[in-house]
């Protein structure tokens, strides 16, 4: 359920990205087509100790996530930027819950497709052979962590996380429907009309001597990511040898620079997309069609694979 494009306003997160890749602009790959080898593939796949996978909305849209993307891409007549922004949430709390129980009501439903669990099960496959995989996700869904992924990155937080707006405590929150309120709420046929839930009815936090109003504990447009989180997914990326992203438009920043600076290093990068992007062009290998199909072969036991 990625935001299709995430205006992340602190210039200092863009600018120290940019700079970096700048820096090592010399060392940039020459713009070239991308192979389509998968032998070729999996045989950098066999030799890799730090594997890197970056993936974006293209990944869950297999499981029947909707992604708002596009001209059909409305809730009732909001697209998601229209609502994910705290101006949004300061003006109208009660449409925006109303969306977000949505969300998470319908993720309640899916399921991890073969790519989620072809991710899974290679890190659990190459943590025997002292091999690291990580998962830098933009989606805010949790089907890595259902599928059995363990070291994943949500760098645009969850939708089963709440974080009160008063005290600042993070808490994980898994109810169904989140508040009495909201139940049966969120439909998203365009005629729904808003039923301006009272705020005091609203989500509230538990915390002793708080009961401060809870929003979805995901980045909105216009607000910064967490430095901590893009700081752990910075030295993952300066130590990963292999780098591969899945389902992902490349045009959400600063995510979208994370690929194109792993290669300018010479980190071969593979996508896994359903079409090519405007980062394309700058990585090693390109596999075109759905993730779930694509994947899983390329994360499969290499036969030089020596299982404990």
């Amino acid at each position: 359920m990625l935001m299709t494009v995430l205006q992340v306003s602190t210039r200092r997160v863009l600018y120290h990205s940019c700079c970096k890749l700048t820096k090592k602009s010399k060392h940039l790959v020459q713009m070239v087509r991308p192979s389509s080898d998968m032998a070729a593939f999996r045989e950098l796949f066999a030799k890799a100790k730090h594997i890197a996978i970056l993936t974006g909305a293209g990944v869950s849209a297999e499981s029947g996530v909707p992604t708002f993307r596009g001209a059909g891409g409305f809730w009732r007549k909001w697209q998601a930027q229209d609502l994910a922004a705290p101006e949004a949430f300061s003006r109208n709390p009660s449409r925006v819950w109303e969306f977000y129980h949505y969300r998470r009501e319908v993720m309640l439903t899916k399921n991890p497709n073969p790519a989620h669990l072809a991710i899974a099960e290679c890190e659990a496959r190459l943590s025997k052979q002292g091999r690291t995989v990580v998962v830098i996700t933009q989606n805010i869904d949790e089907l890595h962590t259902r599928a059995g992924s363990k070291n994943v990155f949500e760098i645009h937080g969850s939708l089963f996380k709440t974080r009160c707006i008063n005290c600042g405590n993070v808490k994980e929150n898994y109810r169904s429907p989140i508040c009495p309120a909201l139940e049966g709420r969120g439909a998203p046929d365009p005629d729904a009309v808003d039923v301006q839930i009272p705020v005091e009815h609203l989500p509230r936090c538990e915390e002793k001597a708080c009961n401060g109003l809870l929003r979805p504990n995901v980045v909105w447009f216009g607000e910064t990511l967490d430095s901590d989180i893009l700081s752990q997914v910075e030295k993952q990326l300066d130590v990963c040898d292999l780098c591969l992203v899945v389902g992902t438009s490349s045009i959400v920043y600063p995510a979208a620079l994370f690929a194109p600076q792993a290669a300018a290093r010479g980190v071969p990068v593979a996508e896994f997309n359903m079409g090519t992007t405007t980062a394309t062009g700058s990585f090693k290998f390109h596999f075109q069609g759905p993730c779930g199909q694509t994947l899983p072969p390329a994360l499969a036991r290499h036969e030089s694979e020596i299982i404990s």
